[in-house]
């Protein structure tokens, strides 16, 4: 099994207008994708998006995006293991595949995708001055995202116990 950790990844458009995060009718599987902008000098302007489809079937973890709204344009990290679909293409009837990842764990990033005056990535990631978790001020200051509103007191991360160690909400 190969295990995937992606940092400051965006959820990406749906496919041809279709919602970015899809639930199923029971509400027991969603399917998203995420993308992240990497260099490459063929492309035009010399990058390009690559991107991927994650697939959740753990029930706390469907209610927790649910609860975080997650939602085109935000951007995330996330940890799971690389799978592949396979299917039976309906016009050709060929076998047709590609890889996905099965999530296991998701929260939001503190990335924006904008650059901050100093050239760093602006980022509620930790960096070497930054607080201790032990410290009352390692609590996020801001919202992960300017933009999007959480609902209630939810903050997009809750650890695997139910509890959180570092701060309390």
């Amino acid at each position: 099994m190969l295990k995937l950790f992606a940092s400051d990844v965006v959820v990406s458009k749906g496919y041809q207008n279709t919602p970015a995060v899809k639930f199923s009718d029971k509400g027991d599987f969603v399917r998203f994708r995420v993308g992240q902008k990497v260099y490459d000098p063929r492309a035009a302007d010399n990058h390009r998006w690559v991107n991927i489809t994650v697939k959740c079937f753990d029930a706390g973890l469907i209610d927790r995006i649910r609860k975080m709204g997650l939602k085109e344009g935000s951007f995330i990290n996330l940890t799971g293991r690389y799978d592949e679909d396979v299917w039976e293409d309906d016009e050709t009837k060929e076998k047709r595949s590609m890889p996905c990842v099965i999530l296991d764990d998701l929260e939001y990033s503190g990335g924006s995708g904008k650059r901050s005056g100093d050239g760093q990535k602006a980022s509620n990631n930790q960096s070497n001055n930054a607080p201790t978790p032990a410290s009352p001020a390692a609590a996020p200051a801001a919202a992960p995202q300017e933009s999007f509103q959480m609902p209630g007191n939810f903050t997009g991360y809750e650890s695997f116990g139910g509890g959180n160690n570092f701060f309390n909400l």
